[in-house]
């Protein structure tokens, strides 16, 4: 009985630090805030980017008072046209 629970003990606290940087820009919105978390004691910290504004001014009021930055978004292409909604046809009888 002891067994299966440390391998479930130990596949939970590796997929807890897995690496999340697959998901790091939204290729959505053309501007990313980096955040900066801070590490407590023996570590923890880190960051993540926040790929959900449409304006670096947008984006510098939001990270006013935090620890961020805002950056251009390296994987927004600027020459698309904007994206129309899907059309849906309706089927004739």
């Amino acid at each position: 009985m002891r067994l299966p629970i440390l391998t479930l003990a130990a596949i939970a606290t590796l997929l807890v630090a897995a690496d999340a940087s697959a998901q790091t820009y939204d290729p959505r919105y053309p501007v990313c805030m980096h955040v900066y978390t801070p590490g407590g004691f023996g570590g923890g910290g880190g960051d993540y980017f926040d790929c959900s504004f449409t304006s670096l001014p947008q984006c510098r009021a939001t990270a006013s008072g935090r620890s961020a930055s805002c950056d251009v978004n390296p994987y927004y292409r600027f020459d698309q046209p904007p994206q129309q909604p899907r059309r849906r046809h309706k089927k004739q009888h």
